[in-house]
């Protein structure tokens, strides 16, 4: 009953509602990451051909969340997802230390794209439950996120199976986009 008010409520007042765009390298957790926001739960998924979009509340705020496919065939094509854009999800397999740097040269891509030039960056370190996982320290010096100059940014440590981190993630971006602490 309480879904049903809360849709209505927002049929009658729309709310702003925020644009986030999910990237990262393909078999990085975006999707899954996703619909654990999204649903609480963790879906079976394929590799995502396109995008995935989903809106999301979170403490009265709305999201609509853009899941970017990350193939490299296909990281050609995300900048046609970046205009209207209030964050920048970076999903990294925390694991993956052989294609790091190839992700480090997309993230710095598209923060050099004009109509991300507003947008805030939240880099989650996904998959910290393996053993052979990267720290977030490590990962930070990894992408050189401290050489971020022009956008707000935080790195986030996660587990998007088992949702560790990723309410935290979405809290620091909602407090960017609206300029205040989520109630």
């Amino acid at each position: 009953m309480g879904a049903f008010i809360s849709k209505f409520w927002f049929m009658l007042f729309p709310a702003k509602e925020y644009k986030i765009v999910v990237v990262g390298l393909d078999n990085a957790g975006k999707t899954t990451t996703l619909y654990k926001l999204h649903l609480g739960e963790v879906v079976t998924t394929n590799p995502t051909v396109g995008s995935n979009v989903e809106e999301l509340v979170y403490k009265n705020i709305r999201f609509e969340v853009w899941d970017l496919g990350g193939q490299e065939r296909l990281r050609t094509s995300w900048a046609t997802y970046y205009r209207g854009t209030h964050a920048i999800i970076a999903v990294i397999d925390s694991t993956d230390r052989a294609r790091i740097s190839i992700m480090k040269d997309e993230l710095f891509r598209l923060l050099a794209h004009e109509d991300l030039q507003n947008s805030v960056v939240l880099v989650f370190a996904n998959k910290q439950d393996l053993k052979d996982a990267m720290t977030p320290a490590e990962i930070t010096d990894t992408l050189s996120l401290h050489s971020i100059k022009n956008h707000d940014w935080h790195i986030q440590a996660c587990c998007a199976l088992t949702g560790d981190g990723l309410y935290d993630g979405l809290g620091w971006i909602a407090q960017r986009v609206t300029g205040k602490a989520p109630s």
